[in-house]
């Protein structure tokens, strides 16, 4: 089966799965039905699925692997391709919006597959981290951490309002938001420059901002 086909492969069986657990309840829901609402066997259900909370986070498997094999053939700033490959996984979700909508629903009712999600979540922030480590080495490693959790939780915080049908959570909002995220310090050897200033005691908040505002920008 070629690879694009056994993904759309998968994510049908995803979609009736999840379709099953939103309408009857995950714990009521076995594999037989699933299998059955899906159009395979029980047999071919286990060769692709080791169990039911597998089906439901299959479609991130395929995500990470995406996000993967795009890392592996990019070139140019790391950071900004840590960010096209989150907007890639979102954008992907967006084709899917139902079956991210499904899961979201069906996963906030039960504990064990929050856990699950929470580890789901934290193996991007690991991928994209093993990345700026490979691109980035001199680069401190706190600073690579920060940045793949805020870009990851940022991409998180869109997604959930993306299937909630709620406004500002297009592929060009998070664009957005992405470009605001501060990017990792330089490391030790490279201090940043430190600019002194010095205002009268009683001069107002308000004049402060301005001035420092007005000498920065001509820096």
């Amino acid at each position: 089966m070629a690879h694009d086909d056994a993904a759309q492969f998968r994510l049908t069986v995803v979609d009736q799965a999840l379709r099953l657990f939103a309408e009857r309840g995950y714990e009521a829901t076995t594999v037989d039905e699933i299998a059955v609402a899906a159009g395979i066997s029980r047999r071919t259900f286990f060769r692709q699925f080791r169990s039911k909370e597998d089906v439901i986070f299959a479609d991130h498997e395929f995500q990470l692997a995406s996000a993967q094999e795009f890392l592996e053939g990019v070139d140019g700033d790391p950071w900004d391709a840590v960010c096209e490959a989150v907007i890639g996984v979102f954008e992907r979700f967006t084709q899917w919006r139902d079956i991210a909508a499904r899961r979201y629903q069906v996963v906030r009712r039960v504990p064990a597959l929050r856990e699950r999600e929470i580890v789901t979540v934290f193996r991007y922030e690991r991928l994209f981290t093993e990345f700026l480590r490979d691109r980035l080495p001199e680069v401190p490693d706190l600073a690579r951490v920060q940045y793949t959790a805020a870009v990851t939780a940022t991409h998180n915080y869109l997604l959930r309002r993306m299937v909630r049908g709620e406004s500002g959570a297009a592929v060009g909002d998070l664009r957005t938001e992405l470009a605001m995220i501060a990017r990792g310090r330089r490391a030790e050897t490279e201090p940043d420059e430190l600019v002194l200033a010095v205002f009268p005691r009683g001069m107002p908040p308000r004049e402060v901002a301005d001035l420092l505002t007005a000498r920065l920008g001509s820096l």
